[in-house]
């Protein structure tokens, strides 16, 4: 059975073509992705609640602007010993080097701003925005399949990764085949990214019983119990001590999930549901 699972990965290399003094890169290409790809859902879910789409839009152009530095920075912060030395490599984000924390928190911040400047929900666009980052990281995962970075530890499964000589830690230097990590994350995500897209619709169709901020919460537990396990396969974490960085987050982002829900349902909190927000948030 397992011979019939059997598919060795192997990275074709970081660049897509090469066009003169122009070189276009798989990380790029697919952060432009799913960029792209996460502004028309987050519109087309905001329809479905009666939210001007347009709000999205302008979101959209706050939420990349704060969240890719937010990623390079907070993974530069944690590598400062290397990126000291060589401070010109701190913009050199096409090199890989960003981390997804340091994405969200960047743009959770340009998020309660703009929600304060346009005075709608935070809850109802964070409701909004989670299933297209999730998806978004499905994406933005095989980024580090091309660039042969974010591995996990050595394995003989059948489903192993290839990761050339340079790539690999000092410690596996004699090692060729590492876990797919990056699929793992990949495919968790797509399942949570399914399971905030039934939660939104089942929402639209019990809007008495759904409370917005629903699926914000759902997306920090689901996301995190993933990423706690995956954490601890990989090979080049960002360190806090003997703590691996990602993990202790996302122990505080399950924690945050599971006790936003209770607020949420149990407690009878007063966030608003969808149907009280359409009309406030409608800025048209």
């Amino acid at each position: 059975m397992l011979s019939l699972l059997a598919f060795q990965f192997q990275s074709p290399g970081p660049i897509l073509v090469e066009l003169g003094p122009i070189t276009i890169r798989w990380y790029g290409l697919l952060i432009a992705s799913a960029v792209i790809i996460g502004v028309f859902l987050s519109q087309y879910l905001a329809q479905k609640r009666n939210i001007n789409p347009d709000l999205l839009g302008d979101l959209s152009i706050w939420l990349v602007l704060a969240a890719i530095p937010g990623a390079r920075l907070y993974y530069v912060a944690f590598e400062w010993e290397k990126y000291a030395q060589r401070p010109e490599a701190i913009i050199a984000i096409w090199q890989g080097g960003i981390a997804i924390h340091g994405a969200i928190i960047g743009g959770a911040i340009a998020a309660l701003i703009f929600a304060r400047i346009n005075r709608i929900s935070f809850w109802q666009l964070a409701d909004l925005v989670s299933p297209s980052l999730i998806l978004g990281q499905a994406i933005g995962r095989w980024g580090n399949f091309f660039n042969s970075e974010a591995f996990g530890t050595p394995t003989a499964l059948p489903w192993k990764l290839y990761i050339p000589p340079a790539n690999r830690p000092p410690q596996y230097a004699e090692e060729a085949f590492f876990h797919p990590t990056f699929l793992y994350e990949s495919m968790w995500n797509l399942g949570v990214f399914a399971l905030l897209i039934y939660l939104f619709f089942w929402g639209l169709k019990h809007p008495n019983r759904y409370r917005v901020g629903t699926l914000a919460f759902v997306y920090m537990a689901a996301y995190s119990c993933g990423r706690i396990w995956i954490e601890g396969l990989r090979t080049d974490s960002l360190m806090l001590g003997s703590i691996q960085v990602a993990q202790l987050i996302s122990l505080f982002g399950i924690i945050v999930g599971i006790f936003g829900l209770i607020w949420l349902y149990q407690m009878r909190h007063s966030l608003p549901d969808v149907v009280s927000k359409q009309k406030t948030i409608n800025n048209e």
